[in-house]
């Protein structure tokens, strides 16, 4: 019931379209150009050969072939996108590998038709601006249209249609710099008959079904570009929680102009604004709604209008304050009889809104001798204020608070409180004892801390030191949360979470402002983080067959601390062995001498540290590796019967030598439209070779329903890896149809093979598992061409009552040419097809194999194509030759019988496919008997001599 032959093949690939393609165009090197409409749905398929079943990919040469979903790759036979945009044109590849030779890659190129509708702009000479817009003036009419492929225009001035040299007042021209994107309509000093309403159409010859597209304008003496102007004052100052109205307004232009807004730099405006014509509303405006914003008008005359208006959300941030002790003194401490300066910085909008106050000890503070109040000119800083106390006296001493406000109100002030006493002293930094060097583990939660005295207490900022001739030294400088720098008010840097790359030299350091204008005081903090042992392979599955030796190693890969290492070995909860590393060692091995089954199970290694473990898993089984089921089969369906039929399964085993032999496989196969299983086992007689490709007939099967068939590798062992593949059932192709045929001879209708009325006697349709046991022996196959026993074949019986040089012809069905191409007598101008077979021509006594090129025409002819003479060997051959018919035409196979009985000649597989034979098997006519006549050498035979099945 099964037999085998040995098949692992790299992939091919071609590509072909379905669904909404305006044109399929070839290439050079065979490559295709598809060319679709935007908006229709892409559909290409990939289709692919090889053993085991190739891999799919899809990529684009920018980007993912699916731009609406982001990928990069789409794993699946089948590319589809639907809507298609312009965007999404350009070269697919489709990409198959299966791990055997180099992986097979096709593309195509996709084109993407479009037209969008023109838009025509008018314009005048360029200097003439000034003057009356169209007295005696040249004016230009362009018109534009984005497309693929490229547009053609054309302008008609009311019913007439204008072309070059139709009118010596028009000119018609493309620049040289948009050719084929733009047509321009030139009006030579305008006269009155110019004044008139203007087409221009846009064609693109209606490809993919595109129709025109066109734009109107109206010429007259009224036409001149946009003008507009803004009510409302610039800059527009208010108050948050406002709501603010832009008004826009044309002051000019014919046709009347569109108005839109837009902010500057591209940015969105306010979703919560409301457009009205030229009227922007914003409601409830926020710091964040300032900026410029523009009103621009266009008619397409001219160039477009436009003018900016600026909106300041008035608002007070980011008060500040620092103290700057005597500077002609190297002290830093305040002291009776010295200057100091309190400073306050504010940033306002407007800036020139901004006003200070001063207050001591609550009470208004006015500038005097000894206390001198001064402003920064807001326009060239942040608003600052400053409070110089001269000669500093006991009863200075006190609470110092500048006021912040806006001259025009609306919004709070603020008040800064700055306290000079003789307990103000300048700020002093230091670590808590024991907390300069952390140590922590990866995954805590780690408070670095500083001491801050001082009063007043400064901000501290937090930053990390650039580890000296570190390659990612400017990466290794950012705080945890990204930034450069961190404020700290209490002192204390809190890291939730902390990482590896968290280790490093912290930096804390008081800032210049909340506190003393001196030379930042800064410390140290050198922070360890622990992490356990990276290891490789996390987890591994090892597949090995009872007896074998075998290793196991896990790698350490980093850890820190890196000393004091240790390793452990398990089988499940079994202690195997323990250790430790050496300084010189980064891998742990594990020995088994030979694997006996209480050796099968989960290994684990476990490699510790102070920060904890890293484990390698190793999962060894004795389970084998799944079925890879085969694809290309020769005609892999057949008919039986009128209400069923049968499928040939085939496939190879996946690293069959890893486990133990295989004994047998489970077949499960149930009805795609039920969820009973039937199942049976199929023994395995002999050791399974890598890439030996098993078959076994499924018969019986209904139709036309689908099948999911299961098949499960068993050994000693147990059950190993199952696979799946679906069954789907497809009505034979008549022939009279179509431009091929496949036929392996397993229906009893033969395909619509006919034997000829006029031989001797006839080709008989077999298998070997139904073959009459006592048939003549060293002679015909003894199985059909892919090694099944229960595959069927034709072969022509040679015993008893034959004669010598009878013949026995098997005809195809006849195929109807194309009426476009049997117009032309020359055979160049014909369609080429390949008609390929395989053959088996074993014994003693074989006579000879004729194939024939039948043409219908006037008369009918019968042209020699083939021949093969003589014992081959016991083995399946392929023969390919290419074929020119004219006419309608069928092939016939013609068996002669030899000088004995030894002497049955088999055939199977039989496919006529439209264009030249490819990958044609390489000749070696050495080997082959010599042809009956010399002439049938000329037709481009090409023959395989590769040793199909196992020679017996």
């Amino acid at each position: 019931m099964l037999n085998s032959l040995l098949l692992l093949a790299p992939p091919t690939v071609r590509i072909v379209h379905s669904g909404q393609a305006c044109n399929v165009e070839e290439e050079r090197y065979s490559e295709r150009v598809y060319t679709i409409r935007e908006g229709e749905t892409l559909e290409l398929q990939c289709l692919v050969t090889g053993h085991p079943r190739p891999q799919i990919r899809w990529t684009k040469t920018a980007g993912g072939a699916s731009d609406r979903q982001g990928d990069s790759s789409l794993h699946n036979e089948t590319l589809k996108i639907q809507t298609i945009t312009r965007h999404q044109g350009g070269r697919y590849y489709c990409k198959a590998e299966n791990g055997l030779g180099s992986p097979a890659i096709r593309s195509i190129r996709v084109d993407v038709y479009y037209l969008d509708d023109p838009v025509i702009t008018v314009h005048q000479s360029v200097g003439e601006a000034k003057e009356q817009f169209y007295f005696e003036r040249t004016v230009f009419l362009r018109c534009v249209a984005n497309s693929n492929p490229p547009v053609h225009y054309t302008w008609r001035r009311g019913r007439e249609v204008l072309t070059q040299g139709s009118d010596s007042g028009v000119e018609i021209y493309e620049p040289f710099f948009t050719q084929g994107e733009t047509k321009i309509l030139k009006l030579k000093n305008l006269r009155p008959q110019d004044y008139a309403d203007y087409t221009c159409i846009s064609s693109v010859r209606n490809v993919c079904g595109i129709g025109d597209k066109s734009a109107h304008f109206s010429l007259n003496n009224r036409t001149a570009p946009p003008s507009i102007k803004l009510l409302l004052d610039d800059p527009l100052v208010v108050n948050p929680g406002e709501t603010i109205t832009l008004v826009c307004v044309a002051s000019g232009g014919d046709p009347p102009p569109t108005l839109t807004w837009v902010k500057a730099g591209g940015e969105e405006l306010p979703k919560r604004s409301v457009i009205n014509g030229g009227t922007l509303t914003i409601p409830g405006v926020t710091v964040d709604d300032g900026g410029a914003y523009s009103c621009v008008a266009s008619n397409n005359v001219g160039n477009p209008a436009k003018k900016s208006t600026t909106i300041l959300v008035r608002g007070l941030r980011k008060g500040r304050f620092w103290i700057t002790p005597d500077p002609y003194h190297n002290d830093d401490n305040i002291q009776i009889g010295r200057e100091v300066k309190i400073s306050c910085q504010v940033e306002a909008t407007p800036p020139e809104e901004l006003q200070f106050s001063w207050l001591k000890n609550g009470r208004p503070l006015r500038s005097s001798e000894r206390m001198v109040i001064t402003h920064t000119d807001t326009d060239v800083s942040p608003g600052t204020t400053n409070l110089d106390i001269i000669d500093l006296k006991f009863t200075d001493f006190g609470t110092y608070t500048c006021v912040a406000s806006l001259r025009n109100g609306g919004i709070p002030e603020i008040s800064i409180d700055v306290n000079i006493s003789s307990t103000t002293v300048p700020p002093e930094l230091t670590v808590p004892r024991g907390r300069s060097h952390l140590i922590a583990q990866e995954g805590d939660t780690v408070d670095l801390q500083c001491l801050v005295s001082g009063k007043p207490k400064p901000i501290i900022l937090w930053s990390r030191v650039e580890e000296s001739g570190a390659a990612a030294a400017a990466a290794a400088a950012l705080m945890p949360d990204g930034s450069a720098q961190t404020e700290s008010y209490d002192g204390v840097l809190r890291i939730n979470n902390v990482t590896r790359e968290m280790s490093g030299t912290y930096r804390c350091q008081t800032s210049q402002y909340n506190g003393f204008n001196v030379k930042p005081r800064e410390a140290l903090i050198q922070l360890v983080v622990q992490f356990p042992p990276t290891v490789e392979p996390v987890y591994t599955e090892i597949r090995q067959a009872l007896g074998r030796a075998f290793s196991l190693t896990c790698r350490l890969l980093r850890a820190h601390p890196a000393r004091l290492l240790r390793y452990e070995w398990k089988l499940g909860s079994r202690l195997l062995t323990v250790g430790q590393f050496s300084d010189q060692k980064d891998d742990t091995s594990y020995h088994v001498r030979a694997l006996n089954r209480e050796g099968y199970g989960e290994y684990t290694c476990d490699i510790t540290n102070e920060a904890g473990a890293g484990r390698c898993t190793f999962l060894v089984t004795g389970k084998a590796y799944p079925p890879e089921f085969y694809y290309d089969t020769y005609s892999a369906l057949w008919q039986n019967r009128p209400r069923v039929y049968g499928f040939k399964l085939q496939w190879t085993q996946m690293e069959p030598n890893a486990v133990d032999r295989i004994l047998a496989y489970r077949l499960g196969i149930r009805q795609m439209s039920q969820s009973r299983w039937w199942e049976q086992e199929i023994p395995m007689e002999a050791t399974i070779q890598k890439g030996e490709l098993l078959t076994y007939n499924l018969t019986e099967l209904v139709k036309p329903e689908s099948y999911l068939v299961r098949l499960t590798p068993i050994t000693r062992y147990g059950e190993g890896d199952a696979t799946e593949r679906i069954i789907t059932y497809s009505a034979p192709v008549n022939p009279h149809l179509s431009k091929y045929l496949s036929c392996g001879f397993e229906d009893e209708a033969l395909c619509l093979f006919s034997q000829d009325k006029t031989d001797e006697f006839d080709w008989t349709r077999h298998s070997a598992a139904t073959r009459d046991t006592k048939y003549t022996p060293n002679t015909g196959p003894s199985s059909d061409h892919t090694g099944s026993k229960q595959g069927f074949y034709m072969y022509i019986e040679t015993s008893r009552p034959r004669l010598e040089g009878d013949k026995a012809r098997l005809l195809s069905p006849t195929f109807n040419m194309n009426s476009k191409t049997t117009s032309s007598s020359s055979v160049n101008n014909n369609p080429t097809y390949c008609f390929a077979f395989f053959y088996h021509m074993y014994g003693k006594h074989i006579g000879a194999l004729n194939v024939f090129l039948r043409q219908k025409g006037q008369t009918v002819t019968d042209t020699s194509v083939w021949s093969l003479t003589g014992n081959q060997g016991d083995r399946w051959r392929q023969a390919k030759v290419n074929i020119h018919p004219t006419t309608a035409f069928q092939m016939v196979m013609e068996g002669v019988r030899g000088a004995g009985i030894e002497g049955d000649i088999a055939i199977d597989d039989v496919t006529i496919e439209e264009g030249e034979c490819k990958d044609p098997p390489p000749n070696n006519l050495r080997s082959l008997a010599p042809p009956s006549s010399p002439h049938i050498w000329q037709l481009c035979i090409t023959l395989s001599l590769a040793v199909i099945g196992r020679q017996r």
